[in-house]
C-alpha cells in the first residue's frame, strides 16, 4: 500500500466544474478522516473510504468535520505567482488512543468526494491523549490547499 500527499486528481477536475463550495456563502461540509500505514491513498483516491481507516479509542469512522477559516482568496506567493488558497481550523480528537499515518480531507456534502491526501511522513501515535492536526499558516506560500 502507498500514501502520497497530493491534491487528488478528481478534485482538480471537479473544482472548475463548481462541485466543491468552500464558501463564504453556504459552504459544503468538509471532513478529515485518519488512516493507518496500510491505507492506499494517492492522486487516484476519488472519495472517502473506510479501507485502512484508523480504529481506536476517541476516533469515529469518517473523522471530524472541519471549519473553513479562510475562504478562497488570492495573493502573490514568494515567487510572485498569483495563488488562490483557503484553509481550515485545527482539529483534534480528545482522550484518543490510536496510530495514524495519513489523513484525507473530503467533501461530505458532495458524496464524500476527495480533496487532498495528507501524509504525516511516519506513524503518529497517541495514548489516552489529544491527537491534533495543526494546519499551516493560511497564506499563498503555506496554506494547506494552494492553486497557482
Amino acid at each position: 500500500m502507498a500514501i502520497q500527499q497530493t491534491a487528488t486528481t478528481s478534485f482538480k477536475v471537479e473544482l472548475p466544474q463548481g462541485i466543491h463550495n468552500f464558501g463564504p456563502t453556504s459552504p459544503d461540509t468538509f471532513k478529515i478522516a485518519l488512516y493507518t500505514a496500510a491505507a492506499n491513498l494517492d492522486a487516484a483516491t476519488a472519495a472517502y473510504t473506510t479501507s485502512g481507516e484508523v480504529v481506536g479509542t476517541g476516533y469515529t469512522a469518517g473523522g471530524n468535520t472541519l471549519t473553513i477559516t479562510v475562504t478562497p482568496v488570492a495573493a502573490n506567493n514568494l515567487a510572485g505567482t498569483p495563488t488562490a488558497f483557503f484553509s481550515f481550523a485545527n482539529t483534534s480528537w480528545a482522550s484518543a488512543t490510536f496510530t495514524a499515518r495519513a489523513a484525507l480531507i473530503y467533501n461530505s456534502t458532495e458524496g464524500n468526494k476527495s480533496v487532498v491526501v495528507l501524509d504525516f511522513g511516519s506513524d503518529k501515535t497517541v495514548n489516552n491523549d489529544t491527537f491534533q492536526i495543526i494546519f499551516p499558516t493560511a497564506d499563498a506560500n503555506s496554506a494547506i490547499v494552494r492553486i497557482s
